[in-house]
């Protein structure tokens, strides 16, 4: 009994086991349903928009210049002396009028000199009168051959001598007389002072520096600008082309509401070597506001211009902060709700607009407004409702937001 367990024991385990290892086979070979997998639902954006309207745009070409002064000199003596008086008008920051006496120098050397010159006139003329009587009588004398020829020509020698004399005279007395009249120094336009450099006392020769000034009937500020702004403009090149109008602003402080405005009235023949840019002039009329009750326009001062170009015709302005890098904007179809991506040539930009031909935007079309990160062709799209936009310093717009 023993050895017909142990012999079934032997036989039976492997038969067990084979029989588990094909049941565990037939099982595990089966392959599983699969189960259903839902698709994941379509990922909709949001974003404001605003809509777009074809129009035309003014160009304003935005730069910048420093006033200067159209006439600005130095002011010398012509003649040596000592100053003896200078004028309420020849101090610094002070106004004058052209004619106006501004400083004198001591003038008793010149006054002397004046009648010097005069009496040798009248010396000489005396001379003149008895070489001309001389000279009469030699030739009566010549002709009743009581005179050589020889005498009468030594008379008339005498004669000439005696009228140049005259003549010479006569210059030192103009030469005298202007000597006189340039120790008063007289303003030679409308101006303002903007330094003096003599006192009372002082002595001065020709050529020593009086002080500078400057005229004050209108300004001039040297407004660069670049060659892609110079073909939306028609600068004047020659005399009698119309001048272009122009706004100028202060650009230290950007509160000041002041506003001056003037005209192009000239372009430099030249551009810069550096930049590459053109000058325009601009000029300003009665700058510190003495004839007008315009505010004022100092000499060195910083300012921004605006320049008023052509008007674009059919076109759509965006604005820059809806444009994304390389020129892309992200339009919406109003009736289908889906995004479409837009590449646009500028036909002019700026700091606050990017201006494109009408032609490229459908009219059914929305602007995205909000900084799209990634916004797929032909995504679903759902509209942001604007919010009241909150007042932001100094006047700048609202952020736009930026939605994932």
């Amino acid at each position: 009994m023993k050895f017909l367990a142990h012999v079934l024991a032997r036989v039976l385990l492997p038969v067990a086991i084979l029989a588990a290892g094909g049941y565990g086979y037939a099982v595990l070979s089966v392959q599983p349903e699969p189960e259903a997998i839902e698709p994941p639902p379509e990922q909709v954006l949001r974003s404001r928009a605003s809509s777009l309207s074809v129009c035309d745009y003014p160009v304003r070409i935005e730069t910048h210049g420093v006033v200067g002064a159209h006439n600005q000199v130095t002011l010398s003596a012509e003649v040596t002396g000592v100053i003896r008086s200078t004028e309420s008008a020849f101090e610094a920051g002070a106004f004058f009028e052209k004619g106006e006496l501004l400083l004198e120098i001591d003038n008793r050397d010149y006054r002397t000199a004046l009648k010097v010159a005069q009496e040798q006139h009248e010396l000489a003329k005396a001379n003149l009168k008895i070489a001309q009587n001389a000279h009469s009588r030699m030739q009566e004398l010549a002709r009743q051959r009581s005179a050589s020829t020889s005498e009468v020509d030594g008379t008339f020698a005498s004669l000439v001598q005696a009228e140049s004399e005259v003549e010479i005279t006569a210059s030192s007395i103009e030469i005298a007389q202007r000597n006189l009249e340039k120790t008063r120094i007289y303003a030679p336009f409308d101006g303002r002072v903007v330094s003096k450099t003599v006192g009372v006392g002082q002595l001065v020769s020709a050529g020593t520096t009086l002080g500078e000034v400057f005229a004050v009937d209108f300004a001039e500020v040297r407004l660069p600008i670049s060659s892609r702004d110079l073909r939306h403009l028609e600068l004047p090149e020659m005399e009698g082309d119309p001048a272009v109008d122009v706004e100028l602003r202060d650009a230290i402080d950007s509160t000041r509401g002041a506003v001056w405005r003037g005209k192009i009235v000239r372009t430099e023949g030249t551009l810069d070597a550096d930049s590459l840019e053109l000058f325009a002039i601009a000029r300003v009329e009665d700058p510190f506001g003495l004839r007008t009750e315009n505010p004022v326009l100092r000499i060195g001062q910083p300012v921004t211009a605006t320049i008023y170009g052509e008007t674009l015709h059919d076109i759509v302005v965006i604005p820059r902060k809806a444009v994304r890098r390389l020129d892309q904007v992200y339009l919406i179809d109003e009736d289908k709700l889906t995004l479409r991506s837009l590449t646009i040539d500028p036909l002019w930009s700026d700091s606050q607009n990017v201006v494109v031909s009408g032609h490229s935007i459908l009219d059914n079309e929305l602007l995205a407004t909000t900084m799209l990160v990634y916004a797929p062709e032909g995504s679903p799209v759902e509209i942001i409702p604007e919010e009241r936009p909150a007042s932001s310093l100094a006047g700048e717009p609202p952020e736009l937001d930026t939605t994932p």
